[in-house]
């Protein structure tokens, strides 16, 4: 084990779509853990949306972060020091520990995960947070029923990709919309959507209208703007929106306003934001559920990674400019 501990923090506030030099990469002294904690060697980290919220000024669900902070972010990684007595060394936990080499965390605040059970990576997207978001907001708010046509924005990401499989065990009709064709094509191809539309091609609109012929029921919202537009547009008299995510405008320094907001009146649409922390209730019933479709082949995922600590800023560019295809990660050395 080395003598220090390489961290990346955040060397300034972006203005508008974040680049690699709104980062450091530095290194801290070795952290030492105190009773009842551990020190973790990360393996793998988790690039979010998310955190491009939280690096701007103004506060979100949480205080946002200050200049020269650690970058946050969900982690994996093995237990190299215990003063807990039920984690041992060795211990394979999912945690919080952000975008760092090692971490010191409280039992409490970890999840010990079986590694033989999944591939660890696997506990930062499909059974991990990005899965149990899917989980809750097509179960909980959407409360998709068989027959039902859900519509999932970003349906190729982290969450998306989850959200519309989960609509597919549930007996739905699950239609997404993704960014250009080779993102489609992995929607419906791959993971079992029943149609894809690319929001970038000419005529998407119509597109969207001739894929869902019976309008949407369930809105499973990641991106905003122009896209929520349209898919408000296709909505079904009592639809429900799960408003997860707004991607398309966290870089923008003009926010885009909705537009069809007198249809959510006309068509007594249920709206509810939400942010799976909030739901620590869920996770039980959701891990459980999702881990026996993983198990059992019903549900798949796609992880999309880059290698080395120091590249997480160049993977977190690349993330929100949709040059990834599944979950974004970062495997570290």
């Amino acid at each position: 084990m080395g003598a220090d501990n390489l961290q990346v923090r955040m060397r300034r506030r972006p203005v508008g779509m974040v680049d690699a030099d709104d980062f450091d990469l530095v290194r801290a002294p070795m952290p030492v853990p105190g009773p009842g904690q551990v020190l973790v060697r990360n393996t793998w980290l988790s690039l979010d949306p998310y955190q491009r919220t939280r690096m701007d000024a103004e506060r979100t669900y949480v205080d946002p972060m200050q200049v020269g902070d650690l970058m946050p972010g969900g982690t994996v990684g093995v237990v190299v020091e215990s003063r807990a007595d039920d984690v041992p060394v060795g211990a394979t936990v999912a945690g919080w520990l952000g975008w760092q080499a090692f971490g010191v965390a409280d039992r409490a605040a970890l999840r010990v995960i079986d590694p033989q059970a999944a591939p660890p990576s696997t506990a930062l997207g499909v059974l991990g947070m990005t899965g149990v978001t899917a989980h809750y907001g097509v179960v909980e708010i959407g409360r998709a029923k068989a027959g039902e046509t859900v519509l999932v924005t970003a349906a190729s990401g982290a969450v998306g990709s989850v959200a519309g499989q989960v609509a597919k065990i549930l007996g739905c009709r699950a239609v997404g919309v993704a960014g250009g064709e080779r993102k489609c094509r992995y929607v419906v191809e791959e993971l079992g959507f029943d149609a894809c539309v690319d929001y970038k091609a000419p005529g998407f609109e119509a597109a969207l209208a001739a894929a869902t012929p019976g309008g949407v029921d369930v809105l499973f919202e990641n991106v905003g703007g122009p896209v929520m537009d349209a898919a408000i547009g296709r909505l079904n008299d009592f639809a429900r929106i799960a408003f997860c995510g707004n991607v398309s405008q966290y870089n923008e320094t003009e926010p885009y306003g909705l537009r069809r907001v007198r249809d959510l009146l006309m068509r007594r649409v249920t709206l509810q934001a939400f942010v799976i922390a909030d739901r620590r209730d869920h996770w039980p019933k959701a891990l459980a559920e999702l881990g026996a479709w993983y198990r059992d082949g019903r549900l798949r995922g796609r992880e999309d990674a880059v290698d080395g600590l120091e590249n997480a800023p160049a993977g977190f560019v690349r993330m929100l400019t949709g040059g990834n295809l599944g979950k974004q990660l970062v495997r570290l050395h």
